[in-house]
């Protein structure tokens, strides 16, 4: 699920440095915690302690993550990806965390454990596939519009891929769930979280901020889960959000589209409400987001395989 998770990440902020909670977010982290936003994972901590320090010792984490099969498999298939373009395979765990570097290699590692901790979620496997289709599409689509605000290909992947992480905490969570999300997909006018909080304590981009944060993730990359549907902030410019949680959204929403329009499934009246602002906020025109169609079919089906 991430093998994407590849691009190019020198300039990114990292995953490791724990955000200092105000009291208002901590207020609201315990207020949800019945919700049930699954605890950071421990080898996440493991890797952020270690990118904290002057030297950190690869060949240890090499160890921590090997003892996971699954972590370890998901490393070397991400550091031998096509996409990443190394002239030499990675053969153990530690050398493909020197050949990533620490801050693409965390992500990589969030990616993998976030399917981990929803193994007892049921019928998820259409939620996840398409989440790993928007997030690679993200990635390509930085590629392909530029580097804006600060926003690399691995950062728009990894907002694309835990972007809805709230829905399957909350499908877990409450057993109407599925019927309200049914509801929130269908309906043409009202803003998505909205119409989940008319029957929900709370909405998934909340949840999913949280999650974000409560993982490590940049404060930019938790900002635009909790505003992915929120088209005024989208819109508010420097009274809002930063650029680059903005920028994340627009590209992820994009991205839906695209992937919505090349494999005919699960569309959405998103791009209906979001569309236009995102077209502005990624200059493109009336046409911009078609005249992609063509060039991204490839990314799409790749996604699907």
């Amino acid at each position: 699920m991430a093998e994407a998770m590849v691009m190019n990440a020198a300039a990114s902020p990292t995953i490791g440095k724990a955000p200092a909670p105000t009291g208002m977010e901590a207020a609201l982290e315990q207020s949800l915690l019945d919700v049930g936003i699954p605890p950071r994972p421990l080898i996440l901590e493991r890797v952020g302690e270690e990118m904290r320090k002057e030297e950190p010792d690869f060949r240890h984490l090499g160890e921590l993550i090997s003892a996971d099969v699954s972590l370890a498999a998901g490393l070397l298939k991400t550091a031998n990806s096509a996409y990443f373009g190394f002239r030499s395979r990675a053969r153990t765990v530690t050398q493909a965390l020197v050949m990533l570097g620490l801050n693409v290699s965390s992500r990589a590692i969030a990616g993998l454990a976030l399917r981990k901790v929803f193994l007892a979620v049921p019928a998820m496997e259409r939620f996840w596939d398409a989440s790993a289709r928007v997030a690679r599409v993200s990635g390509w689509l930085v590629g392909r519009l530029g580097v804006r605000d600060g926003v690399r290909p691995d950062d728009a992947y990894t907002f694309g891929l835990f972007r809805d992480c709230g829905i399957p905490i909350l499908m877990k969570k409450f057993p109407q769930y599925a019927a309200i999300l049914k509801e929130a997909d269908a309906d043409p006018e009202r803003v998505f979280t909205e119409v989940e909080q008319v029957r929900c304590p709370t909405n998934h981009a909340i949840v999913g901020s949280l999650m974000a944060q409560n993982w490590w993730l940049p404060g930019e990359t938790s900002d635009a889960i909790r505003c992915h549907h929120d088209a005024v902030i989208l819109a508010a410019g420097p009274l809002g959000i930063a650029p680059a949680s903005v920028r994340m959204v627009a590209l992820a929403q994009l991205a839906e589209f695209l992937v919505q329009r090349i494999g005919g499934q699960s569309a959405t009246h998103e791009w209906e409400k979001l569309g236009c602002t995102c077209r502005q906020l990624l200059q493109l025109d009336g046409d911009g987001a078609e005249a992609l169609l063509p060039d991204a079919e490839s990314v799409v089906l790749e996604a699907i395989g």
